[in-house]
């Protein structure tokens, strides 16, 4: 896909202008809804925020005739927004806690977006990335998406992803995907198979209503764009083009400014293929019936334009999880403006459930409210809430990088030096955006009954059952089999004398019966290496019996029906020294 620049703004503005006053919605129509969501793209990577750098003309010029949430929060990892966004609840509450290590697997007892809408007869659709579980029952096909093409793991080429890992240097062109469940292989840049494959999906609904949730990988690592986007912006030097900017800008150390043309060159290409989707929705006569949110997952993984901010990626200040938020639907949302209220992605499930007319899950506790009071009524106000946010490797570290925000305070706790002396600090967000202020010590009550609130609040995640019960992938069902575990679900951990960690996999076998287990590794692995296969309380241990192999199979094994722990350990000698090589995947099937 080649457009120049000056080609695609006039699109788009031809796109988003062209719908007319005189298209009239049919009452008993089914408004369809597309969810864009992007990796890594912070505040300041759009030119809407006041970036001069980036051309973003098709999300600049949304943004123009949207409601847009100008304090709309996150968590500062991908893998807990978007179990937050399908679920309206706090992403520990359904198992996620992490991006890898085993945090990013959801419980199958969540209620989605997809299956809420799925049950109101909508066509739903994922494309792109899920991040929240890569077996049954986790898959975006078990927990309500009717067609399915995403990437694995937390992005393409990481080492989860493993058929695109071999190819670290070009992953993101003609990656292997899996439509449907199935292993597919395509051709061209990531971010234009998956706008393709949206303006697929949505000309095949397009007498249905339809859920799309168009979830890009970029601009997320490894930067990787192709060489007419980096073009535009091979010669721009960053950190001066801000220099005259009187917003707080971050020290970028020196390939900073490099990353950041790359990121801004994928913004570009993730830019044209949402005006390739959205003149799409306009030729099918569908865009004034099609609600589009355009939000991001997270604060810029490295040090750029934020317009001002505080912190990125992986934080809790604002630098790390307020993102755009930006909802169009001119029939009903009819004045453009900014809300000032701040909301969350909690949010974003009721606010659809109400959208749609569809009632809230009854067993599952929802953390977010409906937005849609602010999004049709300029003078609705929300009641006072508090909305908290944290993210560590493991689970909260009381207390260090957690932060409860309610109306315009926020508290941030910064860190614990496991002797009792925690370390708080206080803004007023609304005076303070930047966060530069701390005003903790002149309203010790205030921080009191906040801190009161966190330690509360981390109590009850600590102890919401799919924290404590960690979700498993199950074994041995029709539904996947063989099943493939891959190193993003691996739980890691140390044993003495050991130099790298161990992985291993928390799995439940469906029943009791024989098992093939092939492991798979990254490099080639000499014939005087040695497997060690722990499954439950049964050890196998092996030889390579070929040079240079990448695979060794476990031809049968008896493996009893229930929760079983899976561990394998490669041992290499170098120079005389054991090492230890983790596997690339582990394939299971279920023989009988």
């Amino acid at each position: 896909m080649k457009r120049l620049i000056h080609i695609h703004i006039f699109i788009f503005l031809l796109v988003l202008s062209g719908c007319s006053d005189d298209k009239k919605i049919e009452a008993t129509a089914k408004p369809n809804i597309i969810l864009i969501l992007t990796d890594d793209q912070g505040f300041g990577d759009l030119g809407y925020y006041g970036n001069p750098i980036v051309k973003t003309p098709v999300i600049d010029s949304l943004a123009s005739k949207s409601v847009r949430f100008d304090e709309f929060l996150v968590s500062p990892v991908c893998a807990p927004t978007r179990a937050s966004i399908m679920t309206g609840r706090y992403a520990m509450r359904t198992g996620v806690y992490d991006t890898q290590r085993g945090g990013s697997l959801m419980a199958t007892s969540e209620i989605t977006i997809a299956e809420l809408l799925q049950e109101a007869n909508y066509k739903t659709g994922i494309i792109g990335k899920w991040h929240l579980g890569d077996n049954y029952p986790m898959r975006p096909q078990d927990q309500g998406f009717d067609y399915t093409l995403n990437h694995l793991s937390g992005g393409i080429g990481q080492p989860g992803d493993w058929p695109n890992t071999i190819n670290p240097d070009s992953s993101y062109y003609n990656p292997t995907l899996w439509k449907n469940g199935t292993q597919v292989k395509t051709e061209g840049y990531c971010s234009d198979v998956f706008g393709t494959a949206a303006i697929d999906f949505v000309e095949e609904n397009k007498d249905n209503p339809f859920f799309l949730y168009l979830s890009f990988n970029a601009p997320h690592t490894p930067l990787q764009v192709p060489q007419e986007y980096y073009d535009l912006y091979k010669d721009v030097d960053v950190k001066k083009a801000f220099k005259n900017d009187s917003k707080p800008f971050p020290n970028m150390y020196p390939k900073a400014n490099e990353y950041a043309r790359k990121v801004y060159g994928m913004v570009t290409n993730i830019d044209d293929n949402l005006g390739r989707l959205f003149k799409k929705l306009q030729e099918l006569n569908i865009d004034e019936n099609t609600l589009v949110i355009f939000m991001t997952d997270n604060g810029p993984q490295d040090p750029r334009y934020i317009a001002g901010l505080r912190g990125k990626k992986s934080s809790v200040f604002q630098g790390g999880i307020k993102v755009p938020s930006f909802w169009y639907f001119p029939s009903k949302f009819k004045t453009p403006r900014d809300v000032k209220t701040t909301v969350a992605h909690l949010d974003i499930l009721p606010t659809l459930a109400e959208f749609c007319g569809i009632e809230l899950p009854k067993d599952n506790a929802i953390d977010g409210v409906s937005l849609m009071p602010l999004l049709t009524d300029e003078n609705a106000t929300l009641k006072s809430r508090t909305i908290n946010n944290y993210w560590s490797r493991k689970h909260p570290v009381k207390y260090k990088n957690i932060s409860t925000t309610k109306d315009s305070l926020k508290l941030v706790a910064l860190e614990n030096d496991f002797k009792g002396s925690d370390t708080y600090e206080l803004f007023n967000i609304k005076n303070d955006p930047y966060e530069l202020h701390d005003i903790s010590n002149s309203d010790t009550l205030k921080v009191k009954e906040m801190k009161s609130e966190m330690k509360a609040w981390i109590a009850e995640m600590l102890h919401s059952e799919n924290f404590i019960k960690t979700p498993r992938p199950i074994i041995g069902t029709k539904h996947e089999n063989p099943l493939v575990l891959n190193l993003n679900d691996a739980l890691y951990h140390r044993e003495e004398g050991v130099r790298k960690p161990i992985a291993s996999w928390e799995v439940n076998f469906s029943k009791t019966g024989n098992y093939a287990i092939n492991v798979h590794t990254y490099a080639e692995i000499d014939e005087d290496s040695q497997l060690l296969l722990k499954v439950g309380n049964t050890i196998k241990q092996m030889n390579f019996k070929k040079p240079n192999s990448k695979m060794l199979m476990v031809d049968s094994l008896k493996v009893d029906k229930g929760d079983i722990d899976i561990m394998a350990e490669i041992f290499t000698k170098k120079d005389g020294e054991d090492l230890l090589t983790m596997p690339l995947y582990l394939e299971v099937k279920s023989l009988d």
